[in-house]
């Protein structure tokens, strides 16, 4: 007779926390390693998940995506609040450049690059380039703060608003 666990409130509840601590742990880790805390969270999200050792089985598609926009709304609000228009101003039309123009080149050049190096077709390379393009000012933000970087006021506020 196979083995089943059945599933209740408390264990659903103790393997929230346990997923809840580790990525408190990753995300402390991360600042020392030099890591985005994403990359580790989908590590952890990789192994808790159904084909990792954590095997927990998830595919409801609608609740990932609310779940997903909820934490955009909480990251985009809370990131408002944090930025004073002050600060923001000055580098408003440099900000707004590097985050359409920029992103759209990068999406571009890996797109291309996909395409060309890689043989992806091409819409394929130029999806993968959009989303390596959206995320990597994020990213160089998060690595230069971690290394502990001083970037001129400046730079560090058209990184923080793009």
């Amino acid at each position: 007779m196979p083995f089943v666990l059945m599933v209740t409130l408390e264990i659903i509840v103790i393997v929230l926390g346990v997923l809840l601590l580790v990525s408190v742990l990753a995300s402390k880790a991360s600042g020392r390693l030099g890591v985005p805390a994403l990359l580790l969270f989908l590590v952890i999200g990789m192994i808790a998940g159904s084909e990792g050792p954590g095997q927990i089985y998830f595919d409801d598609v609608e609740f990932a995506q609310w779940l997903g926009v909820l934490a955009l709304i909480f990251i985009l609000f809370s990131g408002g609040l944090d930025t004073a228009w002050s600060f923001v101003r000055p580098v408003l039309r440099r900000s707004l450049l590097l985050s359409t123009l920029g992103v759209a080149v990068t999406a571009f050049l890996v797109g291309w690059f996909s395409h060309v190096f890689l043989g992806l077709p091409l819409v394929q390379g130029l999806l993968l380039g959009a989303i390596v393009s959206s995320t990597d000012a994020a990213a160089v933000f998060v690595i230069l703060r971690s290394r502990g970087i001083i970037l001129r006021k400046r730079t560090k506020s058209i990184l923080e608003l793009e």
